[in-house]
């Protein structure tokens, strides 16, 4: 299964025939989309990570673990973890509901406020929880290396001369503000969470946890939740429990540095998919506008 690919049906079918030796509940399929293969049978979901994904697979096992039952927002709940053909199969319960990325399109004004409102309140939830012990979501050096790779990753990934540089002045112009490390997610967004009847059914995907900057982590979900649309951001924070006071300008340019340093950014995606801008002041405010 080392060779495994996503496109092959042939390599599909002997993922899932691997898969129907765990004893899974009913038929065995594979789910549409995703970085890694994932299936589902019955109540169960598993996803396969390969090798190399070794230190996703020990983020993903310890916050499933300690989030277990913890959240407003379900969490999906570990039930084993198997070594498959060099692969590591992680199974999971399955969360009800269909992604929101889906749903989104059909909610009025009305249900996106009070989705990301009990967002915002799953999101305090989780950054409350206690870290000590976390010894696999550890964030030592992270910042500091994202820091002086910034220009170079965004490069590597095809951005324009014009934002490139741009980027070591804006971030060296950002006010950063200290605080104690929570427990991140790191990749909210809404392919990672499930609705059910406007209601959200569940948060997943949990292999970038990490611990580390608040900030961090509401940058993602004004990227990949929020996405620029009015206000909804503001709803958020509000509801996490910011004090109004504290949604200001300096708080949206700080959200755009840690876009810009997140472990994933892509900032010729970013622009090709979220309001635009001519620099990454207007960026900050048209993104993360408070």
């Amino acid at each position: 299964m080392s060779d495994w690919k996503r496109e092959d049906p042939e390599h599909a079918l002997r993922a899932v025939a691997a898969l129907e030796g765990l004893g899974l509940p009913g038929e065995v399929r594979l789910y549409e989309g995703g970085s890694v293969p994932v299936f589902w049978a019955g109540d169960a979901v598993v996803k396969l990570m390969p090798p190399e994904d070794s230190e996703l697979i020990e983020r993903e096992v310890e916050a499933l673990r300690v989030l277990e039952g913890r959240l407003s927002i379900p969490t999906p709940r570990l039930l084993a973890r198997v070594a498959l053909e060099g692969w590591t199969a992680l199974v999971m319960t399955r969360l009800p509901g269909i992604s929101l990325r889906s749903a989104w399109p059909s909610l009025s004004q009305p249900q996106r406020v009070e989705l990301v409102r009990a967002l915002g309140r799953g999101l305090a939830e989780l950054h409350a929880v206690p870290v000590e012990g976390l010894t696999a979501l550890g964030m030592e050096g992270f910042v500091s290396a994202q820091r002086s790779t910034a220009r170079s990753r965004q490069e590597a990934r095809g951005l324009s001369e014009g934002w490139l540089a741009q980027i070591e002045p804006f971030l060296a112009s950002v006010t950063w503000v200290p605080s104690e490390p929570v427990l991140l997610h790191a990749e909210v967004m809404r392919e990672h969470l499930v609705v059910e009847s406007g209601q959200l059914t569940g948060l997943f995907d949990f292999e970038p946890s990490m611990v580390g900057h608040p900030e961090y982590e509401l940058a993602s979900v004004g990227l990949f939740v929020t996405e620029g649309e009015p206000g909804l951001l503001r709803e958020l924070l509000l509801a996490y429990g910011m004090p109004e006071a504290s949604l200001t300008p300096e708080l949206s340019r700080r959200l755009m540095g840690w876009a810009l340093l997140h472990r994933y950014s892509d900032l010729r995606w970013y622009l090709s998919r979220l309001p635009g801008g001519d620099t990454l002041e207007e960026l900050a405010g048209r993104w993360f506008g408070l």
